[in-house]
C-alpha cells in the first residue's frame, strides 16, 4: 500500500492536515478511509442568495387571489410595452438585427465591454458639448438592469449606503442589499409632480454614503424632472462629493409639453454613471442591450472607476453580438416618426387613464409626463373596509379582473402603479371596471365612520 500525505495550509477553522492512504489496486487507485473527518452533506445557499430578495415578486407571488371568471382578465401590472402587440419596434430594427444574423459574423465573443465600433456608434449617439463623449467612456451591459447592477458594485462597498427614491424602481434595493450594501430612502413628494424632497434627501448623506440614485424619467412615477430641479439635485450632490447613479432607461420618452435634460448635460463637477439601453424606447426589452455612460468632466473617477468597471464587465463578458452588431444602425437610422408615434399613444392613454380615475371618488392619480406609467393614490379612510393598497388591489383583481401593482412594492402604500402602454380600449374598459369597484366600497365620511365603529 502506498501513503501519502496531504498538507492543508491554514488557521482556524481549517484542518491542519489529513492523513490519507490509497490503495493502489493495479491501475486503479481508489481512496481509503480519511482519518479526522467523517464526510457528510453540507450544501447550503449562498449568504448572497439569502440576501436577495425582490419585494414585487414577494408581494404579488403572495396575493392569492383569482381574477372575476365572468371577466377577462386586463394586465396593468407589467412595465413590458410588448406584451399587447400594440407597440411593435420599427421595422428598421428588426432589419437591423435580420441582416446582422444573416451575415454570420457576430456569433464569437465581443470584449467583455462591448465592441469598439458599438461603443463608438452610443457614444456618438448620446454625445453633445455640454457632456462630451467617448468611446472609452461607455460600457454596453447585458440590458439596463446590469448597467446598474455594475454601476452600483464599482461605486459601493459592503457597510456603506446609497441612496434609492421612494417610490423608486424595487431593483436598487434588491441588488443593493445582495451585495451588503445600506439602502437609505428619500422622499419624492406626489403634490410637486414627484420631485425629490431636498431637505430630506440631503439630510440622509454621511460620510459612509457611497451614491446617490436618480431616476429620471420615473418608474413608478411617470415624472419628469425639470431642469431647474435636476440643477438642484446636481447642487446637493456637489455640496456633499457624492456621485449620482443616473438610471435613464427612459431618457426622451417625455410627452410632447414636457423636455427631458440628461442630468449630465446640467454637471460640470459631479461625476455621474448614466445608466440606458434599448428597452424602452425601442420598445425591445428581451433584447438586453444597455450601457453605462461615464461622465467625468473633473477626473474624480479617474481610472479606478474605469478600471473596476472593466473588471466587473468580464464576469458575463458582454451583451449580445447579435444585437451589438446591429447597434448602430438601430440608434442612427430608425427614423423619427417612430419614437413620435410610440409618444403619442404613451400620451393619449395617460391622458384617458388620468381623466376616467379623476372622476372616481376616492381616486387621485397624479398626472405622468413620460414614461408609462401613472402612480394613483387611494383615499384609505374612504375603503374602510380594507387595510391596504395590497387588500385593494387584490379585490379588485377578484372583483373585477383588473391588475395593477400595489404601490407597497415600490415602498409607497396606499397608492397603486397603472402602466400605460395597453389598447386604448383596454384602457378604457379597466377604467370603467375599477369605478364600478370603487361605487361598489366606497364610503362617505358618516359610512367609513360607522364602520369603524363596527370593528
Amino acid at each position: 500500500m502506498d501513503s501519502y500525505l496531504i498538507q492543508v495550509n491554514g488557521r482556524g477553522d481549517h484542518a491542519p492536515m489529513l492523513d490519507v492512504h490509497l490503495k493502489n489496486t493495479g491501475n486503479i487507485i481508489s481512496p481509503g478511509k480519511v482519518k479526522g473527518r467523517k464526510p457528510r452533506w453540507a450544501v447550503r445557499a449562498s449568504e448572497m442568495s439569502k440576501k436577495t430578495f425582490n419585494p414585487v415578486r414577494a408581494i404579488v407571488d403572495n396575493m392569492k387571489v383569482e381574477p372575476n371568471p365572468k371577466k377577462a382578465m386586463i394586465s396593468l401590472s407589467l412595465g413590458d410595452p410588448t406584451v399587447f402587440g400594440n407597440l411593435p419596434t420599427n421595422d428598421e430594427v428588426t432589419r437591423a438585427v435580420k441582416e446582422v444574423l444573416d451575415s454570420g459574423q457576430y456569433n464569437g465573443y465581443a470584449p467583455s465591454v462591448g465592441y469598439q465600433s458599438c461603443r463608438e456608434a452610443v457614444a456618438a449617439y448620446y454625445n453633445c458639448p455640454e457632456a462630451p463623449l467617448k468611446a472609452q467612456d461607455v460600457i454596453l451591459t447585458s440590458g439596463c438592469s446590469q448597467a446598474i447592477e455594475l454601476a452600483l458594485a464599482v461605486l459601493a462597498n459592503p457597510g456603506q449606503n446609497i441612496l434609492v427614491p421612494r417610490p423608486g424602481f424595487s431593483l436598487y434595493k434588491t441588488l443593493a442589499l445582495s451585495m451588503g450594501i445600506e439602502v437609505k430612502l428619500y422622499n419624492l413628494l406626489p403634490e410637486k409632480a414627484w420631485e425629490i424632497d431636498l431637505e430630506h434627501l440631503e439630510s440622509l448623506m454621511d460620510e459612509k454614503t457611497a451614491c446617490l440614485i436618480v431616476n429620471n424619467p420615473s418608474n413608478p412615477c411617470g415624472s419628469v424632472f425639470s431642469k431647474s430641479h435636476l440643477q438642484e439635485i446636481l447642487a446637493v450632490a456637489s455640496r456633499q462629493c457624492v456621485p449620482i447613479l443616473a438610471d435613464e432607461i427612459y431618457g426622451d420618452m417625455v410627452f410632447a409639453d414636457c423636455k427631458y435634460e440628461p442630468i449630465a448635460t446640467l454637471s460640470t463637477n459631479v461625476p455621474i454613471l448614466s445608466c440606458g439601453g434599448l428597452a424602452k424606447r425601442w420598445l425591445v426589452p428581451g433584447w438586453r442591450m444597455g450601457w453605462i455612460l461615464i461622465h467625468d468632466r473633473r477626473d474624480i473617477f479617474g481610472n479606478e472607476i474605469r478600471d473596476g468597471l472593466l473588471r466587473l464587465s468580464q464576469r458575463i463578458l458582454g451583451p449580445c453580438t447579435i444585437v451589438q452588431g446591429a447597434l448602430e444602425r438601430i440608434l442612427h437610422r430608425t427614423p423619427p416618426e417612430f419614437y413620435h408615434n410610440t409618444l403619442s399613444i404613451l400620451k393619449s392613454n395617460a391622458d384617458l387613464c388620468y381623466a376616467a380615475l379623476s372622476a372616481i371618488p376616492g381616486l387621485h392619480p397624479v398626472r405622468p409626463a413620460g414614461a408609462m406609467y401613472m402612480m394613483v393614490e387611494i383615499e384609505m379612510e374612504h375603503f374602510p373596509e380594507f387595510e391596504n393598497d395590497v387588500e385593494f388591489t387584490e379585490r379588485l383583481i377578484s372583483e373585477q379582473s383588473v391588475f395593477c401593482l400595489p404601490a407597497t412594492c415600490f415602498e409607497y402604500p396606499n397608492f397603486f402603479r397603472v402602466v400605460i402602454t395597453v389598447p386604448e380600449e383596454m384602457i378604457l374598459e379597466a377604467c370603467s371596471r375599477i369605478q364600478e369597484f370603487c361605487e361598489v366600497h366606497y364610503q362617505g365620511a358618516e359610512g367609513a365612520q360607522d364602520l369603524e365603529c363596527d370593528k
